[in-house]
C-alpha cells in the first residue's frame, strides 16, 4: 500500500496524535482497507472497533468516545444516516464511504461532510483525514449532522454549510442573493446577514446550486434571479436586492433576460 509523506512540521504541529477511530462497513475488505491505510500512514491513531450494521454501530458509538468515524452508507439493516438519527450524542467527525447514491453525495457537498467513493483512492483518503485534523475541534458537529439529515430527506437540499476562517456557517440557499468570486475565494451576499468570505471557487457554487434559479452573469458573478432588482442601461450591471452589484457580460445579456422572464413565469 502507498505510504504518504506525513513529516511536514507544520502539519504534525497541528496534529492530534491520539485520534480514536471507529470503522463501520459490512464488507470485510472495506474494513481491512481502512485499517491497513491507517496502520501504514497514521500509526498513532487508535482503532476502537468496527461494526457491520446499524444496530452494532449505534451500540459501539454509544459505548465509546470516537473522534473519527469511517461510515459506509449502505448497511444490511439501514443506512449511515439511520445511525446518526439513532444516536443521542454525535460529537465526532465522519468520513462517509459509498459505492453509489448520487443524491446523497449532493447532500454531503451541501453539508460540508467528507465522503469517499468505493473503491476509495488513497490520496483522497489522506486528503480527507488531513482536512479533519487541520481544522481541529469542531463544536458544530450536531448542527452539521442535522443539516445533512435534513438535506437527505428533501427533493433538493435547502441548507448549505460553509466554512469561513473564523467559523462554520449555516445558510438557507433561498437567502443567497449574489456570489462574487476572486480566484479560489468567494463572497456571499445573504439576505438579512453579513457577507461571508469562503474558500470555494464560483464553479463549485454554480454546480451545487444548479437546481435553484441562479445564473452566472459573468466569470466572477453568480446571481439569484429572485433577488434581481434592475439592469443598468448604462453599463449593463445587475443591481441586486441589498445593494450588491453583479457584472453582466455582453455575450450573456440575452440569455440572462430570457432566464429572468422564465423565472418570473414560474413564480406566477
Amino acid at each position: 500500500m502507498k505510504k504518504f509523506n506525513l513529516s511536514l512540521a507544520a502539519f504534525w504541529g497541528k496534529m492530534k496524535t491520539d485520534i480514536k477511530v471507529v470503522i463501520i462497513d459490512d464488507e470485510a475488505h472495506g474494513v481491512e482497507s481502512v485499517k491497513s491505510f491507517i496502520a501504514d500512514n497514521y500509526p498513532s491513531f487508535n482503532i476502537l472497533g468496527t461494526a457491520n450494521s446499524v444496530k452494532t454501530a449505534v451500540d459501539l458509538l454509544s459505548e465509546t468516545d470516537a473522534d473519527l468515524v469511517f461510515m459506509d452508507i449502505e448497511l444490511p439493516d439501514g443506512s449511515g444516516f439511520d445511525i446518526l438519527e439513532k444516536l443521542s450524542k454525535r460529537d465526532f467527525d465522519v468520513i462517509f464511504v459509498t459505492a453509489f447514491n448520487q443524491y446523497a453525495i449532493k447532500a454531503f457537498k451541501y453539508s460540508a461532510i467528507d465522503y469517499l467513493l468505493k473503491p476509495f483512492d488513497y490520496d483522497d483518503m489522506d486528503a480527507a483525514i488531513k482536512k479533519i485534523i487541520s481544522r481541529g475541534t469542531n463544536s458544530k458537529h450536531e448542527e452539521q449532522f442535522n443539516a445533512l439529515l435534513q438535506n437527505t430527506k428533501l427533493d433538493k437540499p435547502e441548507k448549505i454549510v460553509l466554512a469561513t476562517a473564523e467559523s462554520i456557517e449555516f445558510v438557507n440557499v433561498k437567502d443567497i442573493i449574489h456570489i462574487q468570486s476572486d480566484g479560489n475565494y468567494s463572497t456571499l451576499h445573504i439576505k438579512g446577514r453579513n457577507d461571508l468570505l469562503v474558500s470555494k471557487n464560483l464553479g463549485e457554487f454554480e454546480n451545487m446550486l444548479e437546481d435553484y434559479p441562479f445564473f452566472r452573469t459573468h466569470q466572477s458573478h453568480l446571481v439569484n434571479l429572485n433577488f434581481v432588482q434592475k439592469v443598468s442601461r448604462f453599463d449593463g450591471d445587475v443591481i441586486m436586492e441589498g445593494g450588491s452589484t453583479a457584472i453582466l457580460s455582453r455575450r450573456k445579456r440575452n440569455q440572462f433576460l430570457e432566464e429572468m422572464a422564465s423565472n418570473i413565469q414560474r413564480k406566477n
